[in-house]
C-alpha cells in the first residue's frame, strides 16, 4: 500500500497486481491523492496535470466501484479547481460520451455510473465557470435516466443534486426538466432512488420558486404518495423536503416585479392545512377521499401518517423557536382540529385514535420540547391545558360520549420529551383555575383522567419544579374530588417509582396521603361495589387498582398493610370447588363481570406485591398466597362455558382474568402450583393455537425473543432512532395499535423500561398470547417427558392443520412459547428429554427458519442456539450444523438461505464458542460463497452477519481465516452499491469482529501485520465515505477498536475531524458511535483531541455544523451545547463522562477557559431568574405578557454561546465547577494563596490560579443558588459550601488580619436567604442550613451584625421545625420533614461545636503568657466574636438540647439489629413514622455524628447537672420523644432523679458511640469516626462521666477493645490520635477511681497500720493481669500496637529476622511521631492504676518499650535539638521513675532492680562500633541524668553504676562535638545543684578536675564560633555552681582557682576593638561573673590581686575599657545569666 502513495499512479506496480488487489491499490492511491492535492502547489499540479487527467479518465472506463468513482470525481474536481481548466470540457464531453454509449451490459454499468458521478462533482465545484455546457449535460443525463435501472436512477438523482448546488440560479432553464424527472423518481419502487430524488428536489426548491408557488399543491401531494410503502430513510428524506418546501412558501420574500407575478405566498395556517390534508386523507384526491370517508371505508395508511408527522416537525423546526412561540396558538388549534368534530370519520377506529395521539404527541414533544426555552415551554403548557379544557366542554355539550378521545389524543404528548424534563419552573397562580377545574371535575369521563394520571406520573418523576400543581394536589379535599382512581394511582406511582433509587425530585416529589388512608379508601370501594350497580365494575377496578399501585411504594410501606391485603386476597376467591360450583349456578352476566374484574384485580395486586415487595415474601407469606390458587385455576377452566352462557359482554373481563392469572403464575415458584400443570396446559395450548382473530398476526412479542445482534439487522424500525416513538406503530400490522392506556389501566403504575417513554399496553388479544407464551415456558420445563411429547405433537399438528392465512400466526405463537421454554430450561439447567422430543423440537424450529417473517427466523435461530445449549451434546450440535449445510447447498430461495445462514452463525452462541476447526472451515466456506451472491442483497446481508457471529464465536481459532476474510470484506466494500445499506452494515460488523480477533497483534511491525492493519484502515475509510449513517457508525466503531489496539497507527487528526463533523448528526446511532469513540480518546489524549478539534474547525469551516461552534467555544463548549440539546439519556451520560475526563486532565492548565465556559452556561439563566421571581406577583397579566417576554431575548440569543440552557445542563456545569476546585486542591496550595498566586502570575502571565477567580466562583455559586430550578439551587449551594470550606482560612494580603472571603459576606447572605422562604423544598433548605453552619463555623464573619443575619436564618428554620406536624405545609412527603429537621439540628450542632472550640481556643490563648505584648485589634475581635457566637447559640440551647437528645434516641432505635424490631415503637420515633422509617435512615446516618458531638458538649457544659431547662419552651408543641428521657417534667408520671437522667443520657451517647465504633462500615465517613471520638473525649472531660467509666472496669475494657480494633482497621492518623486521647482519658478515669478508693480506705482505716490496708489497683496481691478483663492489659495492647506499627524493630519476635535488623535510628514522620508520643504518654501513666505487685508485672514491658523508642529514634539533629519521639520517651521515662510505686514499700525493691537493669541497658548504648554508634549522645546523657535525679538513690548510687555514669560524662566532656559538650555541661549543672549531696558529690569529685582542665585549655585557644563560646560559658556556670555547693573549707581554694581563669578571658582596651564577636562576648560574660564573685569573696579576691600585679593590671584595663558598655548592658546580660531560653526549657526540661 505504501507504493500507492505517490502523485502519479505507479502503473508498473499496478499492472503486476491481481484484480482484487488492483481495486485496493487504486482506492488507496485515490485516497492519498485526495489528501495530497490540496497541499501541493499550483505549479506542481500544472506540471503533471495532463498525465493525472489521463490516468483518472482512464480509470473511468475500468469499471470502478462506488467508493472509487466518488474519489475519481473528487480528485478531478480538485485538479481543475487548483490547476488549469483548459481541458475540463474535454473531460465533460468524455463523460457525456460514456453516458450516451449504447452498451447496456452489466459490466459497462459501473463506467456509466462513474461518468454520472464525475459530472455531478465537476459542476458542483466549478459551477458557472463551465458556461452553458450544463444544458447539454443535463439533457444527456435525463435522457439516460429513462432506460436506467435503479442504481443508475439513484446516481443520476444525486448527480443532479450536485449540479444544481454548483450552478445555483444559473440552472433555471433546466429546472422544469429536472423537476419532472425527480417527480417520477420520488415514487420509485426503489427506496434508495426515492431518497436521492428527495435530496435532489430539496436542492432544486432553493432556486425553483415554482415548487413552492404554482406547483406547491402538486409537490405536497407527490410527497404524500412517496410516503406510501416507504421505509424509514425515505420518510426522513421526504419529510425534510416537504417541510422545507412549506417553509419556503411561508417565508418567501417578494423580490423583483417578474417574481411577484409568479410567487404565491401562503400563510402559516394554510401550510398546516396542507399537511393536515395528508394526515387525514393520505395521498388520495380530495373528492375520492371525501367519498371514502362518507362511506366509512377510508383509513389513511400509517406510513403516510408517520411521514406527515415528521414533516410537521421539520416544518416547525426549520421555522425556529421564536416563530413557534408567536404561532403556537395556531399550531395547537390545528393539531386539535385534526381529531375534533370537524373530521368525525377521520378517527372512526380505535387504531386511528391511538395512532393520531402518538403522532400529535410526537409533534408537540419534538417542537415544544426541543425548540423552546423553559419559560416558553411553561407558557405553552398553560395554553395547552386551557385549550383542551375549553374544547372538552364544547365537545361534551354536543355529545358527551365523544369528549374522551380529545384529551386522550393530546395530553400524554404534552408532558415530557423522551424522558427529558420539559416544564421546570412552577406554574404561576394566574393559570391555576383551569387546572383545578380539570383535576376536580372529571367525573363524567373515565378515559380523560387516565391521561392525567400518566401526566402526573411523568411530571413528578421528571420536572425540576411543578410546585403549583403539587400544592393543588396535596390538599385532601382535592384528592377526594378527583374523579378517577387512576389519578390517585398516577400520584402513587410518581412516588413509588422513585422511592428506591432515584433522582432527587422523585424522592421528595410530593406529599402523599398516608398509605393506611389509601388502603382504607380501597377497602371501602371494594365493600361498596355492590351498592350501586351502575358503577360496580368501576369501583371494583378502582379498589384493586389502588391496592396494586400501593405495592409500588416498597416493603417499608406495604409491610404495615400486608395482613389486610392478604385477607382481601383470601376473601375474593371461593374457599372450595363446591363454592365455585354454587357461584356458577346462581350468577348472571353482570355479577360475573363484576366478579371477574374483582378477581383479575386481586391477581394483579398480588403480582404487584411480588414484583415490588420481594423482601416481604417469606415462606409464611407465600403459604398464605397459595390456597386461593387452585380455585383461580378452576375458574379459568370454566371460562369457556361462562362465555358461552352469557355471551360477548363477559369476554373482555374473562380475557383480562385469564391474562392476570397467567402473569401471576409466571412469577410464582412452579412447585407451588404443580398440581394445576395439566389444567393450565389444556388452557394454554388453545390460547396459542386458536387465536380469536387475525389481529394476532402482529408478532409484537417476538423482538424480545431475538438476540440484540439480529435486531439491529432487521431495519430501523427495531433500532433506536429519535423517531422511534411513532415509527414503532409500523411494527404492528392488521389494524392493531399499541400504547393505549385503556387496554390495561394497571399499566399506569408499572415502571417503563429505559428506552420506552410511555406505557405500552398492547391489545388484550396480543397481551394474553404474550402472557401465555411466558407461562408455557415455565410450566413446560417442569412437566413429565411423556406429557411434553404429547403437547409438542399437538402443537405441531395445530400448525399443519391451520389454513394459510392463520398458519403463520399459530407458528409464531408456538415458536415464541417454545423459545421461552428453552430459555427457562437453560436457566434451571434442565433436560429436554428423549430423542422424539428433540426431533419434534427440531422440526418446529427448522420450519420456522424458513418462514417469510424475518423476526420469526431470528427467533428460530436464537431457539436453535438455546436447543444446542440445553442438549449440550457435540454430536447433536454438529448434526444441527449439517442440516443447515445441506439446506444451503440445495436451496435456491432467498428465505431458506437467509434463515439457515443465520442459524449457522447463532449455533455456538451459548456453547462457549466454536472449538472444531473442521466445522469452522465448513462454515466459513459456505458463508464466503453466500456473501458473494450479488443477485440477492438479503442473502448477502444475513450471510455476512452470520460470518461476523462465527468470527466472534471462533476467537483465536479464526486466525487462519483472517486474511481471506479481510480481502472478501474489502472487495465487497469496494463493489457493493451504496444503496444496499444493509449489506454494508453487515460488512461493518464483520470488520469489527476481525479487528477484535486480531486485538493487540495489530501493534506488530511484521509485513503480514502491517498489511492486515492497512487493510483494516482501508475498510474503515471506505465505510466513512458511505452515505448511510449506520455504516459510518460502524466505521467509527472500527477506528475506535484500532485506536485501542494500535494507537500509533490511527491518524488522530483525521479521526477527530470525522468525530467533530458527525457530532451533531441527526442520526442517534451515529452520535452514539461518535461519543463512544470520543470518550475513549479523551481518556488517553484529552489535550491533543481538544487542540485538533479547534484547529480543524478553523481550517475546515464548511464541513462543520454551524450549530456546534467549535471555533469559538472549543470542543468542550460544543459538547456542552450538544448536552443541552441531546434527548437520549445514554448519550447525555457519555457527554458528561467525556467532559469530566477532559476537565480532570486539563482543568488546571486551562483554568480560565473552563471557568468562563461554565460561567457562560450558568449566566444564561440569570435573566430568567429575575423574571421568574417577579412572575408570581403579577397574577393578573395575560398570556400576552409571557409571549412578549419570550421575544425580548431573541436578539440576545444569537450573541450568547449558550442561549437558554436547560436546568440539567446548568446543574452539570455547577457540578463541574466543584470538580475544578477539587482538581486545583490536588494541584497544590498555590491555588489557595493570594499573595503567592499574584507573585507567580507576575513572573509568568500564562500561569493561572483558582484564587484569582474567586469573585467569578462566588458569582457562579450565587447565580446557581438563586435560580428557579431546585436541582440547580442545590448544586449552587453545594458549590458555595465548598468555596466556604476551601477559602475560609485564605488571608487577604492587602488587609492583614482579615480573610479574603470577608468581602463576599453580602453575596453569601443573599444566596442563602431565598432558601429559607416558606415555599422552598425541604432538601434545598437542608442544604442551605449546611452552608449556613459552615459559614458561621468558618470564622470568616467577625462582626456581630453580619453574624446575626446568617444566624437569624438558622433561627427561622429552628422555629419552623418546632411548629409541629399539624401546622406544617404538607406539600412534600413525610420523609422530607425528617430530612429538613435533621439538617437544621446538624447545622446548629456544627455552629455550637465551632462556638465552643473558639471560646476554648480564646481561653487557652489568655492562659499562655505572651513574651511580646500585642495590640492587634483582630485578635480582640475574634475573641469577642467567639463570646458573641456562643451567646447567640445559648439562647436556643434549651430547645436544641431536647431536639438533639430526641434525634439521638431515634438514631439509636434505628440502628438496632433486626432481631430487636419488636422493641421499636409502633408509631415510629420522634421525627419519623413507621412508614417512613427506611427512607429516614439515610438522613439520620448523615446527621447523627455532629449532633452527638454537640450533645456531648452541652452535657459537659452543664456538668451533667439537670437544671430547670424546660422553662420557656412553650413553643415546643410536638412530643420530643416517646420515652421519658427528654420529656417535659410536667408530663412525666414518675419524676426521675438527676442521677437517673444523667445515667440515661450518658449511656445514650456512649452506646451510640460504641455501637458505631465497633463496626464502622467500610464506606463510613472518616469525619464521622473522628467526630464520634471527639464526642467521647468531651464526655470524659468532666468528672461525673469519668467516675462512671472508672468505676466500671468491664465497660472500660470493652471500650478499649473497640478503640483497639478501630486503630487496627483505620490508617488515618487523625483517627488514631483521637482514639489514643480517649484511651488516656479512660486511664485517667481509672487512676481517679483507684486514688479515690485508696483515699477512702485510708480515711476509714486511719488508725490501722498501712500494711493492713487492702491493695487497690490492678494486680491486687498477686500481680496477675487477666487478658480480656484487665484494663492495664488492654491499654498495653493498644500502645504496643501503635508502637510496633511505627517501629517494627520493637517487636522482639521479628528483630532477629532478615527483614528487620538493628540499624541506625530513624526519624519518623510528623504523624508517626505524634502517635508514638501519645502512646508513650499513656504508658508512663499505666503503673498508677496498678497495685504494687501489678506495677512490678508491667514495669519491664513499659521500660522495654520506652527505652526501645529512645534507641530507635534518638537521631542526631542540628543544634542539639531532640526529635519529638526522643523527647516523648524521655518524658515518659521521667514519669515512670517518678511513680509512687517506685517508692511503695511492697514494690520498691523489685522496682529498684528493674530500674538498674534499664539503666544498664542505656549505658550499654555507648558502643563506639556497634549498631548504636549513631545514637544522639545528648539524648542518652539526658536519660542517665533523669535516672540520677528521678530514681531512688538506691538505684544510681550503686558503685559500679555510678562509676559507669561518671565515665559517660567524662567521655562527653572529651567529645570533639561542641553540642555534646554543651549538653553535658547543662546536665551536670542540674546534677551538681541537686540537693541530695549523696548523689551530687561523687559526680563533683570525679568531674571537677576535668571541667577545670577544659576551661584552662580554653584560655590558650579562644572560642572561634558561637558553639565554642556557649560551651565555655556553660563550663563557667558549672564551676560557679560547684563553688556555691562546695563546703566552706574548700570554697576559698576553688575561688582562687576560678578567678584567674575568668581574668584570662578578659581583653584589654586595645584588643577589645579588634576582637572577634565570640571573644568580645566571652570577655563581657567573664567580666559579669567577676563583678558577681568579687564582692561575694572579697578577701580571696583582694589577696589574689595583691599577689599577682599583672592580673590586677589586666582586670583594671578591662574594667576601664568597658566601663560605659558595662553600664549599658549589665541589666540585659544579667537577665541572661541562667543560660537557656524559656522556649527550649519548655521542650526539653525533663528533669
Amino acid at each position: 500500500m505504501e507504493l500507492a502513495q505517490s502523485l502519479l499512479l505507479n502503473e508498473e506496480i499496478y499492472s503486476q497486481l491481481g484484480e482484487a488487489q488492483k481495486a485496493e491499490f487504486i482506492f488507496e492511491w485515490l485516497r492519498f491523492l485526495e489528501k495530497l492535492l490540496p497541499a501541493t502547489s499550483r505549479a506542481d499540479i500544472r506540471e503533471k496535470q495532463n498525465k493525472l487527467i489521463e490516468q483518472l479518465t482512464s480509470l473511468l472506463t475500468s469499471s470502478p466501484g462506488p467508493p472509487a468513482r466518488q474519489l475519481i470525481a473528487k480528485n478531478l474536481t480538485i485538479i481543475y479547481s487548483s490547476g488549469d481548466t483548459f481541458s475540463v470540457h474535454q473531460t465533460i464531453d468524455k463523460c457525456n460520451e460514456l453516458i450516451r454509449s449504447k452498451d447496456d451490459s452489466p459490466s459497462y454499468l459501473p463506467t456509466k455510473l462513474a461518468a454520472v458521478v464525475c459530472l455531478g462533482y465537476l459542476y458542483k465545484k466549478l459551477g458557472r465557470i463551465l458556461g452553458n455546457s450544463f444544458v447539454d449535460t443535463i439533457g444527456n443525463v435525463l435522457k439516460a435516466m429513462k432506460n436506467a435501472e435503479s442504481q443508475g436512477r439513484y446516481e443520476i438523482m444525486l448527480s443532479l443534486q450536485n449540479i444544481l448546488k454548483g450552478l445555483g440560479v444559473a440552472a433555471v432553464p433546466c429546472h422544469r426538466d429536472i423537476y419532472k424527472a425527480a417527480r417520477s423518481c420520488l415514487t420509485d419502487r426503489s427506496m434508495a432512488v426515492r431518497c436521492a430524488a428527495a435530496k435532489c428536489l430539496l436542492e432544486l426548491q432553493s432556486e425553483a420558486t415554482f415548487m413552492w408557488s404554482t406547483e406547491l399543491d402538486s409537490v405536497v401531494t407527490l410527497c404524500f404518495k412517496s410516503f406510501e410503502g416507504s421505509n424509514y430513510d425515505v420518510r426522513i428524506a421526504v419529510s425534510k423536503l416537504l417541510g422545507n418546501v412549506l417553509v419556503s412558501a411561508v417565508t418567501s420574500k417578494q423580490g423583483t416585479e417578474s417574481a411577484k407575478q409568479n410567487i404565491r405566498k401562503i400563510s402559516f395556517e394554510e401550510a398546516l392545512e396542507l399537511l393536515g390534508t395528508g394526515f387525514l386523507r393520505g395521498s388520495s384526491g380530495f373528492l375520492r377521499a371525501s367519498g371514502d370517508i362518507l362511506k366509512g371505508t377510508s383509513s389513511v395508511s400509517r406510513d403516510i401518517k408517520v411521514g406527515v408527522t415528521q414533516a410537521y416537525v421539520v416544518f416547525i423546526s426549520t421555522l425556529g423557536g421564536p416563530w413557534l412561540e408567536r404561532n403556537f396558538s395556531a399550531l395547537l388549534s390545528h393539531l386539535l382540529d385534526l381529531v375534533s368534530q370537524s373530521h368525525p370519520k377521520a378517527i372512526q377506529s380505535q387504531m386511528d385514535v391511538i395512532c393520531s395521539r402518538r403522532c400529535i404527541a410526537f409533534i408537540l414533544r419534538a417542537t415544544v420540547g426541543g425548540l423552546l426555552g423553559e419559560k416558553a415551554q411553561i407558557a405553552t403548557a398553560k395554553e395547552i391545558c386551557q385549550t383542551i379544557w375549553k374544547l372538552k366542554k364544547v365537545v361534551e355539550k354536543i355529545d358527551p360520549t365523544k369528549g374522551p378521545w380529545l384529551p386522550r389524543v393530546v395530553l400524554p404528548g404534552t408532558t415530557v420529551h423522551k424522558g427529558r424534563e420539559k416544564k421546570k419552573p412552577k406554574l404561576s397562580t394566574a393559570r391555576k383555575p383551569p387546572l383545578r377545574t380539570t383535576f376536580t371535575k372529571v367525573d363524567r369521563s373515565r378515559r380523560f383522567p387516565r391521561s392525567f394520571s400518566f401526566l402526573f406520573r411523568r411530571l413528578t418523576a421528571k420536572l425540576s419544579r411543578f410546585s403549583s400543581v403539587l400544592r393543588l394536589l396535596s390538599s385532601p379535599s382535592a384528592l377526594r374530588r378527583l374523579g378517577s382512581t387512576l389519578d390517585w394511582v398516577g400520584l402513587l406511582c410518581s412516588r413509588g417509582v422513585g422511592t428506591a433509587s432515584a433522582p432527587r425530585p422523585a424522592r421528595i416529589s410530593l406529599f402523599i396521603v398516608p398509605a393506611k388512608d389509601i388502603m382504607t379508601v380501597a377497602e371501602d370501594l371494594l365493600r361498596s361495589a355492590s351498592q350501586n350497580n351502575r358503577i360496580s365494575v368501576q369501583r371494583t377496578q378502582s379498589g384493586w387498582l389502588l391496592i396494586a399501585a400501593l405495592m409500588t411504594l416498597g416493603p417499608t410501606v406495604v409491610q404495615h398493610h400486608l395482613a389486610r391485603m392478604l385477607l382481601l386476597w383470601k376473601c375474593v376467591f371461593p374457599l372450595s370447588p363446591k363454592d365455585l360450583e354454587t357461584e356458577k349456578s346462581r350468577g348472571d352476566s353482570f355479577t360475573w363481570q363484576v366478579t371477574l374484574e374483582g378477581r383479575a384485580g386481586a391477581l394483579c395486586a398480588i403480582k404487584s406485591l411480588i414484583v415490588h415487595c420481594g423482601g416481604l415474601l417469606t415462606d409464611e407469606v407465600i403459604q398464605s398466597l397459595l390456597p386461593p390458587l387452585p380455585c383461580a385455576v378452576d375458574l379459568l377452566t370454566q371460562l369457556p362455558s361462562l362465555n358461552k352462557s352469557y355471551g360477548n359482554p363477559l369476554k373482555p373481563s374473562s380475557v383480562t382474568y385469564r391474562k392476570r392469572l397467567y402473569e401471576l403464575l409466571t412469577l410464582l415458584p412452579p412447585k407451588t402450583y404443580e398440581g394445576c400443570f395439566s389444567a393450565l396446559l389444556k388452557e394454554l395450548v388453545p390460547d396459542l393455537t386458536q387465536p380469536d382473530n387475525q389481529m394476532t398476526a402482529s408478532a409484537s412479542y417476538l423482538p424480545s425473543l431475538c438476540h440484540q445482534n439480529e435486531l439491529s439487522s432487521l431495519g430501523p424500525l427495531l433500532q433506536e432512532t429519535e423517531q422511534r416513538f411513532i415509527e414503532e406503530q409500523l411494527l404492528l400490522v392488521n389494524s392493531i395499535a399499541g400504547g393505549s392506556l385503556e387496554y390495561d389501566p394497571y399499566s399506569v403504575y408499572e415502571k417503563a423500561s429505559e428506552d420506552v417513554s410511555v406505557p405500552k399496553p398492547l391489545p388484550p388479544t396480543l397481551s394474553i398470547i404474550n402472557a401465555a407464551t411466558h407461562l408455557f415456558g415455565v410450566i413446560f420445563s417442569h412437566v413429565a417427558e411423556l406429557q411434553r411429547l404429547q403437547v409438542l405433537e399437538q402443537l405441531m399438528a395445530s400448525i399443519k392443520q391451520a389454513k394459510e392465512s392463520r398458519q403463520q400466526i399459530v407458528q409464531q405463537n408456538v415458536v415464541s412459547a417454545f423459545s421461552n421454554f428453552l430459555k427457562h430450561l437453560a436457566s434451571c439447567k434442565g433436560d429436554l428429554g428423549s430423542e422424539e422430543i428433540q426431533k419434534c423440537a427440531l422440526t418446529l424450529l427448522i420450519s420456522a427458519l424458513e418462514s417469510s417473517n424475518p423476526l420469526l427466523r431470528c427467533s428460530a435461530a436464537e431457539s436453535l442456539a438455546r436447543l444446542a445449549q440445553v442438549i449440550a451434546d457435540s454430536a447433536f450440535t454438529a448434526g444441527l450444523a449439517q442440516i443447515s449445510f445441506d439446506k444451503l447447498k440445495s436451496a435456491r430461495d432467498v428465505i431458506s438461505r437467509a434463515g439457515h445462514s443465520l442459524a449457522l452463525g447463532s449455533l455456538y452462541r451459548y456453547l462457549g464458542g466454536i472449538n472444531s476447526t473442521q466445522h469452522l472451515n465448513a462454515c466459513v466456506g459456505i458463508l464466503y460463497t453466500l456473501s458473494q451472491d450479488s443477485t440477492s442483497p438479503e442473502v448477502q446481508t444475513w450471510a455476512l452477519h452470520s460470518l461476523s457471529l462465527v468470527i466472534d464465536s471462533a476467537g483465536p481459532l479464526y486466525h487462519m481465516h483472517v486474511e481471506p476474510t479481510l480481502s472478501l470484506v474489502l472487495m465487497l466494500l469496494l463493489t457493493v452499491p451504496p444503496a444496499y445499506a444493509e449489506v454494508h452494515q453487515s460488512l461493518g460488523r464483520c470488520l469489527n469482529a476481525l479487528i477484535t480477533t486480531l486485538g493487540p497483534e495489530l501493534q506488530g511491525s511484521s509485513t503480514t501485520v502491517s498489511a492486515l492493519r492497512a487493510s483494516c484502515l482501508l475498510g474503515c475509510a471506505v465505510m466513512q465515505d458511505n452515505p448511510d449513517c449506520l455504516v459510518q457508525a460502524h466505521a467509527i466503531s472500527c477506528l475506535q477498536q484500532l485506536h485501542m489496539f494500535a494507537p500509533r497507527h490511527v491518524n488522530l487528526s483525521s479521526l477527530v475531524k470525522c468525530l467533530c463533523v458527525n457530532l451533531s448528526s441527526s442520526y442517534l446511532l451515529l452520535r452514539r458511535a461518535v461519543l463512544a469513540c470520543l470518550r475513549q480518546l479523551v481518556q488517553r489524549e484529552a489535550a491533543e483531541v481538544s487542540e485538533h478539534a479547534v484547529s480543524l474547525a478553523k481550517d475546515n469551516r464548511e464541513d462543520f455544523n454551524p450549530d456546534i461552534n467549535i471555533r469559538e467555544v472549543g470542543l468542550e463548549g460544543a459538547l456542552l451545547i450538544l448536552l443541552d440539546k441531546e434527548l437520549d439519556p445514554k448519550l447525555c451520560q457519555d457527554i458528561r463522562e467525556i467532559l469530566i475526563h477532559m476537565l480532570t486532565t486539563m482543568a488546571v492548565e486551562k483554568l480560565s477557559f473552563w471557568l468562563k465556559l461554565f460561567k457562560d452556561v450558568l449566566a444564561a439563566s440569570t435573566d430568567f431568574t429575575t423574571v421568574a421571581s417577579v412572575d408570581t406577583t403579577q397574577e393578573e397579566e395575560g398570556a400576552q405578557g409571557d409571549d412578549e417576554y419570550a421575544f425580548t431575548l431573541e436578539n440576545d440569543e444569537n450573541s450568547h454561546p449558550f442561549p437558554h440552557p436547560r436546568w440539567s445542563t446548568r446543574v452539570f456545569a455547577a457540578e463541574c465547577v466543584c470538580k475544578i476546585i477539587s482538581q486545583c486542591e490536588n494541584a497544590g496550595d498555590v491555588h489557595f494563596d493570594v499573595a503567592l498566586a499574584q507573585e507567580m502570575k507576575q513572573r509568568d502571565s500564562r500561569d493561572d490560579f483558582l484564587v484569582l477567580h474567586l469573585a467569578d466562583l462566588i458569582r457562579m455559586a450565587f447565580m446557581a443558588a438563586t435560580d428557579h430550578s431546585d436541582r440547580l439551587r442545590l448544586s449552587g449551594l453545594q458549590m458555595l459550601l465548598i468555596l466556604v470550606r476551601k477559602f475560609a482560612a485564605v488571608p487577604e494580603p492587602e488587609f492583614p488580619g482579615h480573610v479574603i472571603l470577608e468581602q463576599y459576606q453580602a453575596n453569601v447572605g443573599a444566596a442563602l436567604r431565598p432558601a429559607f422562604a416558606p415555599e422552598t423544598p425541604p432538601d434545598v433548605t437542608a442544604k442551605a442550613c449546611q452552608v449556613c453552619s459552615a459559614w458561621i463555623a468558618s470564622g470568616v464573619v467577625s462582626d456581630l451584625n453580619d453574624l446575626q443575619r446568617v444566624h437569624q436564618l438558622l433561627v427561622m428554620s429552628l422555629n419552623k421545625i418546632q411548629i409541629g406536624k399539624e401546622a406544617q405545609n404538607q406539600l412534600y412527603n413525610e420523609g422530607t420533614s425528617t430530612m429538613e429537621l435533621l439538617a437544621v439540628l446538624k447545622a446548629w450542632s456544627e455552629v455550637y461545636i465551632a462556638a465552643v472550640r473558639r471560646q476554648k481556643k480564646q481561653s487557652d490563648t489568655k492562659r499562655v503568657p505572651l513574651v511580646i505584648s500585642t495590640t492587634d485589634e483582630s485578635c480582640r475581635g475574634h475573641a469577642s466574636s467567639a463570646d458573641e457566637l456562643l451567646e447567640l447559640v445559648q439562647a436556643d440551647l434549651g430547645n436544641l438540647s431536647k431536639l438533639w437528645l430526641a434525634a439521638l434516641q431515634d438514631f439509636a432505635l434505628l440502628t438496632l439489629p433486626p432481631e430487636y424490631a419488636s422493641q421499636l415503637p409502633s408509631e415510629g420515633g420522634a421525627f419519623y413514622t413507621a412508614e417512613t422509617m427506611e427512607n429516614s435512615r439515610p438522613h439520620y446516618q448523615n446527621s447523627w455524628a455532629l449532633i452527638l458531638h454537640a450533645t456531648a458538649l452541652w452535657l459537659t457544659s452543664t456538668g451533667f447537672l439537670v437544671g430547670d431547662s424546660d422553662e420557656g419552651l412553650t413553643n415546643l408543641s410536638r412530643p420530643v420523644t416517646p420515652t421519658t428521657m427528654c420529656q417535659d417534667s410536667t408530663s412525666r408520671a414518675p419524676v426521675q432523679s438527676p442521677e437517673d437522667v444523667n445515667t440515661e443520657r450518658f449511656h445514650l451517647v456512649l452506646g451510640i458511640s460504641v455501637e458505631f465504633l465497633c463496626s464502622p462500615r467500610s464506606d463510613a465517613a472518616m469525619e464521622n469516626i473522628t467526630t464520634c471520638l471527639h464526642a467521647l473525649q468531651v464526655l470524659l472531660d468532666v468528672p461525673w462521666p469519668r467516675s462512671k467509666i472508672g468505676g466500671d472496669q468491664e465497660l472500660s475494657v470493652e471500650l478499649l477493645n473497640v478503640l483497639h480494633r478501630l486503630i487496627v482497621t483505620r490508617e488515618s492518623p487523625d483517627i488514631q490520635l483521637a482514639a489514643l486521647e480517649v484511651v488516656w482519658q479512660i486511664l485517667f478515669a481509672a487512676q481517679e477511681h483507684v486514688k479515690e478508693k485508696r483515699r477512702s480506705a485510708e480515711v476509714d482505716d486511719g488508725a490501722e497500720e498501712k500494711e493492713t490496708l487492702p491493695e487497690f489497683g490492678e494486680g491486687k496481691d498477686t500481680g496477675g493481669l487477666i487478658p480480656g478483663k484487665s484494663l492495664v492489659f488492654a491499654t498495653l495492647e493498644m500502645c504496643v500496637c501503635i508502637l510496633v506499627r511505627q517501629l517494627p524493630q520493637l517487636n522482639p519476635k521479628i528483630t532477629g529476622s532478615p527483614g528487620i535488623t538493628a540499624g541506625k535510628p530513624q526519624l519518623l514522620s510528623e504523624n508517626g511521631s505524634k502517635l508514638v508520643s501519645a502512646a508513650l504518654a499513656i504508658l508512663s501513666d499505666v503503673p498508677a492504676v496498678c497495685s504494687p505487685e501489678g506495677s512490678i508485672a508491667v514495669l519491664p514491658t513499659i521500660l522495654y518499650l520506652i527505652i526501645g523508642v529512645l534507641r530507635e529514634t534518638a537521631v542526631k539533629l542540628p543544634n542539639g535539638q531532640l526529635s519529638l519521639t526522643a523527647a516523648a520517651s524521655l518524658q515518659a521515662l521521667k514519669g515512670v521513675l517518678s511513680s509512687p510505686m517506685a517508692r511503695a514499700e511492697k514494690s520498691r525493691t523489685a522496682w529498684n532492680e528493674l530500674l538498674r537493669s534499664a539503666l544498664v541497658t542505656i549505658l550499654d548504648f555507648w558502643d563506639s562500633e556497634g549498631p548504636h554508634q549513631e545514637l544522639d549522645k545528648g539524648s542518652l546523657l539526658t536519660a542517665i541524668t533523669i535516672f540520677i535525679l528521678s530514681a531512688s538513690p538506691e538505684v544510681t548510687t550503686m558503685e559500679c553504676l555510678q562509676m559507669s555514669c561518671i565515665e559517660k560524662f567524662k567521655l562527653a566532656l572529651e567529645s570533639k562535638d561542641p553540642i555534646v559538650q554543651l549538653k553535658c555541661y547543662q546536665l551536670l549543672l542540674t546534677i551538681f545543684q541537686y540537693p541530695n549531696q549523696a548523689i551530687s558529690y561523687p559526680y563533683i569529685h570525679s568531674l571537677v578536675s576535668s571541667i577545670v582542665g577544659k576551661l584552662q585549655e580554653a584560655e590558650k585557644s579562644k572560642p572561634e564560633n558561637a558553639a565554642e563560646l556557649q560551651v565555655i560559658q556553660e563550663g563557667i556556670k558549672v564551676v560557679a555552681a560547684i563553688i556555691a555547693v562546695a563546703k566552706e573549707e574548700h570554697r576559698t581554694d576553688l575561688v582562687a582557682c576560678f578567678l584567674p581563669m575568668l581574668i584570662s578571658f578578659l581583653l584589654d582596651e586595645n584588643a577589645l576593638g579588634s576582637a572577634t564577636s565570640s571573644a568580645r562576648n566571652l570577655h563581657e560574660f567573664s567580666l559579669q561573673y567577676l563583678m558577681q564573685i568579687g564582692p561575694q569573696y572579697s578577701s580571696v579576691f583582694k589577696k589574689l590581686m595583691a599577689s599577682s600585679p599583672p592580673m590586677k593590671a589586666r582586670l583594671e584595663l578591662a574594667v576601664k575599657g568597658n566601663q560605659e558598655s558595662i553600664k549599658d548592658k549589665t541589666a540585659s546580660k544579667h537577665a541572661k545569666t541562667p543560660g537557656k531560653s524559656s522556649s527550649i526549657q519548655l521542650k526539653t526540661n525533663f528533669l
